[in-house]
C-alpha cells in the first residue's frame, strides 16, 4: 500500500506541511478525529498542485480555529450552521476545516436538512467520487486511505462520476463544478453522469443556480492555473449567463488571461503563489459595463472586501509603476525591499496590465535574481565561522545581501572572505615557512623552463655562435682583465717609435 503519508507531505510546500503538523497537534490536544480531505487528496493522486488544505473534523471544529487564529491564521469566511470555516493558515496557505455531516433531502432539489455525522458519511454525501477521498491524520490509524465510493479508481481513469442521479437536481451548481473538473484534469464524465448532466441542461436547471453558489464557483475557478479552458465550456453550453446574462454575448478577456496565466507560472516557478482572485474576476467581467460588473458581484454575493480589491485593482497598479519608475528605485536595494513589501497579485497584475518596461524590468529583476539571492545568503557559512545568533548576526547578513546587490561578493572565495571582514574575523597570517616553501617551489618549477629556453635560443643561433660564447672575443677578455690591454688601445706614438727601432 502506497505511504500516503509520506507522499503528501513530499509534495507539500514547507508552510503548507507546518499547517498539517499544526492541526494535527491540535486535534490531539482536544481529543477530535481529523482527516485531510477533498481537493488535496485528489489533487495528491492526479499529480496536480496542492492548492487548498481541506480539513473535517468529527466533532465541532469552532475551538481549532480560535486556536488557530492565535496563531495567525486569518477566518475568510464562516458559517456556524455548516461548521464551515474557509481560512488563510499561519505561513499565506489556503485552506477550510469543516465539520463532518450528512445532507439529507426530503424529496430532489429541496433545501437540505444537515446533520453533523461521521467522517464516511460525510465523504459518501459529497458530489463526485474524485472528491470523496480522505486521509486520517489520527495517531491510531495516520496515513488509512478512506475512499468508500472507489474514487481512486476513478482518478487512475480520468473519470468523473456523480455519487447521486439527483446530483445535480440538488444542487445545480456541480454543473458549473464538473465542467471545471474536467477541463483542469483533462478528465471527462463517466456516461451515466454525462446522461445525467446532459438530462439537467435539457430541464434548465442551470437557471435554479444561485448568485452566492456561482459566487463560490468563481473564487475556486480563480485559483486554478489557467481558467480559460473552463470559462470556453461554460461559454460553449451558454452557461456563462449565469454568472451575467450579457457576459454570454460580451465574452471574457481571454487575452489578458491567457498573459496572467502565464505570469502565474513564472511566479509559481520561482516559489511564489498569487492570489489572483481580483484580477481573474476583473477580466472575467471586464467587457461588462461597470454598472453591470458591479450587479454581478452583488448578485453572487461578493463580500465589500472582495469588490473594494477589484476595484482598486488598476488604481494600486498604477500607483506602483510610477513609484517604480522614480529615480529613487534606480538602487537595487531600494527596489528589491519595495517590491518585497507589496503582494505578489498586484505585480502579476502590473505585468499584464500596465507592463511598463522600467517597472517590469525591476519586477523580474526581483523574481529572477534579488529573491533567489537573498534565499540564497550564506547562514551556514556564518555560524560555521563562530558567530552567535542574535543583531549582529542578521546585520551581517544585510550588509552581505546589499554587496551582493551591489555586484560584489558573489564567488565562494569573495563571499567568504566579505563575511569574515563584515564580522570583525581577522585573516589568519600565513607562517613564514609556508610562505619560502611556496617561493623555492615556484622557483624550482621555473629553473628547468629557463633553461630549456636558453638551450633552444643557442641551437637557433648556430654553430659559430656557439663557439663565440664558450670563448669570448679578447675583447671581452680585455673588458674582463683591464691591465692586458689588446694591441688596438697601444697609443699610435707609441706604435711608430717601435716600428723605427725594427728597422
Amino acid at each position: 500500500m502506497p505511504d500516503y503519508i509520506y507522499l503528501l507531505e513530499s509534495r507539500l510546500s514547507p508552510e503548507q506541511r507546518a499547517v498539517l503538523e499544526r492541526v494535527q497537534e491540535l486535534a490531539r490536544s482536544q481529543e477530535l478525529n481529523i482527516y485531510l480531505t477533498g481537493g488535496a487528496i485528489r489533487d495528491l493522486i492526479s499529480g496536480q498542485p496542492i492548492r487548498d488544505l481541506d480539513f473535517t473534523v468529527e466533532g465541532n471544529p469552532v475551538r481549532m480555529v480560535r486556536e488557530l487564529e492565535k496563531g495567525g491564521a486569518k477566518v475568510v469566511s464562516e458559517n456556524e450552521k455548516l461548521r464551515h470555516y474557509e481560512m488563510i493558515f499561519a505561513g499565506d496557505a489556503d485552506g477550510s476545516i469543516a465539520g463532518a455531516r450528512d445532507d439529507v433531502y426530503e424529496r430532489p432539489g429541496a433545501k437540505p436538512e444537515y446533520r453533523f455525522s461521521s467522517i464516511m458519511e460525510d465523504l459518501r454525501r459529497r458530489d463526485f467520487s474524485i472528491n470523496a477521498i480522505a486521509i486520517s491524520l489520527n495517531p491510531q490509524s495516520r496515513g488509512l486511505l478512506l475512499d468508500p465510493t472507489n474514487g481512486l479508481a476513478d482518478l487512475e481513469r480520468q473519470e468523473i462520476r456523480a455519487l447521486s442521479i439527483h446530483a445535480f437536481t440538488n444542487q445545480p451548481i456541480r454543473l458549473l463544478r464538473v465542467l471545471r473538473y474536467a477541463s483542469r484534469m483533462g478528465a471527462k464524465m463517466e456516461s451515466r453522469t454525462q446522461e445525467w448532466f446532459d438530462l439537467a441542461l435539457e430541464r434548465g436547471l442551470q437557471e435554479n443556480i444561485q448568485g452566492a453558489d456561482a459566487g463560490e464557483e468563481l473564487r475556486s475557478l480563480s485559483r486554478d492555473e489557467n481558467p480559460v479552458p473552463a470559462l470556453k465550456q461554460w461559454e460553449a453550453r451558454g452557461m456563462l449567463e449565469i454568472l451575467h446574462p450579457q457576459l454570454q454575448r460580451r465574452k471574457p478577456d481571454y487575452d489578458s488571461l491567457n498573459k496572467l496565466a502565464r505570469v502565474r507560472s513564472n511566479f509559481l516557478g520561482a516559489g511564489i503563489r498569487p492570489r489572483l482572485h481580483a484580477a481573474v474576476t476583473s477580466y472575467i467581467l471586464g467587457r461588462l459595463k461597470p454598472r453591470e460588473a458591479s450587479s454581478a458581484l452583488r448578485n453572487m454575493e461578493f463580500r465589500a472586501a472582495e469588490i473594494d480589491a477589484i476595484a482598486n485593482l488598476l488604481p494600486e497598479a498604477q500607483k506602483v509603476v510610477k513609484i517604480l519608475k522614480s529615480r529613487k528605485m534606480n538602487a537595487p536595494r531600494e527596489a528589491y525591499f519595495y517590491l518585497a513589501s507589496l503582494p505578489p497579485e498586484i505585480l502579476a497584475y502590473i505585468e499584464v496590465e500596465v507592463p511598463n518596461p522600467a517597472a517590469v524590468s525591476k519586477i523580474r529583476n526581483y523574481i529572477q535574481k534579488w529573491r533567489p539571492m537573498r534565499l540564497a545568503l550564506p547562514v551556514a557559512e556564518l555560524d560555521a565561522l563562530g558567530v552567535p545568533r542574535g543583531p549582529k548576526f542578521d546585520k551581517v547578513i544585510e550588509q552581505l545581501f546589499e554587496m551582493q546587490l551591489r555586484g560584489k561578493a558573489r564567488t565562494p572565495e569573495d563571499r567568504a572572505k566579505a563575511l569574515r571582514s563584515l564580522a570583525g574575523i581577522k585573516e589568519e597570517p600565513k607562517k613564514k615557512e609556508e610562505k619560502e616553501k611556496k617561493k623555492r617551489k615556484e622557483k624550482d618549477a621555473a629553473a628547468p623552463a629557463a633553461h630549456e629556453e636558453y638551450k633552444g635560443a643557442e641551437k637557433a643561433r648556430g654553430p659559430a655562435a656557439a663557439a663565440r660564447t664558450a670563448n669570448p672575443a679578447p675583447k671581452a677578455a680585455a673588458a674582463r682583465h683591464p691591465k692586458h690591454k689588446p694591441a688596438s688601445h697601444v697609443p699610435a706614438k707609441t706604435k711608430r717609435a717601435a716600428k723605427s727601432r725594427g728597422r
